[in-house]
């Protein structure tokens, strides 16, 4: 990859532990599985500075009982076999096992991509999936020096299409105020079919109707920040 053979590298490792006995049931390691020329983070200046190349931020059980890993620096989801380890299909960054596109009236990123330094996929069912799409990250995920493939954050809804390996973005919700989010985030999807959102590094909370109308909106004091929100029914 052209840098220095002594980098020191961060893994990504995911675990399932029974919490009665502590014993590990599963355990899948990004490096023996992932190349590194799939990351989007840039090498350190020094090699004894690790490389977060992978930066898994989010595990989520698939309706089929996958793992559904998501790696930041690598900008993919990931649908992993919990029997083997054995990674299934791929969604979004250099390796995609899917044609990327985009439904009318929706538009990719820059770099023609999904999107970019994402959090928090969930599976909805039907091949229907929603991602947080930061498209935002700072140097070194730090969140200085800001770099972004869209001027704004959103939540991405995507429809997989196994036949034609095709992915499809049939729906975008932008931050109402059209800032970047450079780091964390997510998306809940309401029983009704709304939205409710937290923008990570960005102070805010909001909940957007079916039909992508925006219902609520609150901003936390200076200094907060959330890196997911949730909304329940309180008892």
């Amino acid at each position: 990859m052209g840098g220095p053979s002594d980098q020191k590298v961060i893994d990504g490792v995911v675990q399932e532990v029974d919490i009665r006995t502590g014993k590990v049931l599963f355990q899948w390691d990004a490096a023996d599985h992932v190349p590194y020329a799939q990351s989007e983070q840039p090498l350190p200046a020094s090699a004894a500075t690790p490389w977060d190349w992978f930066h898994v931020n989010a595990v989520k059980q698939d309706t089929d009982g996958s793992l559904l890993v998501d790696a930041r620096n690598t900008w993919t989801t990931y649908d992993v076999s919990r029997r083997t380890g054995a990674i299934r299909w791929q969604l979004g960054g250099k390796a995609s096992s899917f044609t990327l596109t985009a439904a009318p009236g929706q538009r990719l990123n820059a770099a023609r991509t999904l999107f970019a330094w994402q959090h928090d996929p969930e599976p909805l069912g039907h091949g229907l999936y929603t991602v947080f799409d930061n498209e935002s990250a700072g140097i070194a995920n730090t969140g200085t020096g800001t770099l972004t493939e869209l001027p704004y954050s959103r939540v991405d809804t995507v429809r997989l299409d196994p036949r034609t390996h095709t992915a499809t973005l049939v729906r975008s919700v932008a931050q109402p105020s059209g800032l970047s989010a450079s780091s964390q985030g997510n998306a809940q999807t309401l029983g009704d079919g709304a939205l409710a959102v937290g923008w990570g590094s960005l102070p805010y909370v909001s909940e957007f109707g079916p039909s992508g109308g925006l219902l609520f909106d609150a901003e936390f004091p200076a200094g907060v920040n959330t890196y997911r929100a949730y909304r329940f029914d309180w008892r």
